[in-house]
């Protein structure tokens, strides 16, 4: 799958007002997060590293002690097991993440609905 169409991937709602599609590879995984105006990702950590970039809207970002509102073309990098959290403020945002290892945890959502390689059965 070098060449991705995000919409071909159903997105998933981990939380209320955040969608996900997560492709991934075998040790890099990208995530496409939409989030409605006022939405959250609650404060978490996890032993995967994250980096990502806002391309739509304003998002207030806290990573560790430190909270920003960023604009699209903010780029950010969160080290493993740094607890974060991001909230839509002002309207819809769009980020685009990138974990490396791979997320279990969505690649077992996405395993649900990542649509078959052209050429292949399931």
């Amino acid at each position: 799958m070098p060449f991705i169409n995000i919409s071909d991937f159903t997105p998933v709602e981990p939380v209320p007002g955040c969608r996900l599609r997560t492709p991934f590879g075998q040790n890099l995984m990208l995530s496409y997060l939409e989030m409605d105006a006022g939405a959250e990702i609650p404060l978490h950590h996890h032993p995967h590293e994250q980096g990502g970039i806002l391309l739509k809207g304003k998002v207030q970002l806290t990573i560790g002690d430190e909270t920003r509102v960023v604009e699209p073309g903010a780029m950010f990098l969160i080290p493993p097991n740094v607890p974060h959290r991001a909230v839509a403020v002002d309207g819809p945002a769009v980020v685009m993440d990138v974990f490396s290892p791979v997320r279990e945890d969505y690649a077992a959502l996405m395993n649900q609905y990542i649509p078959p390689l052209k050429g292949t059965t399931t």
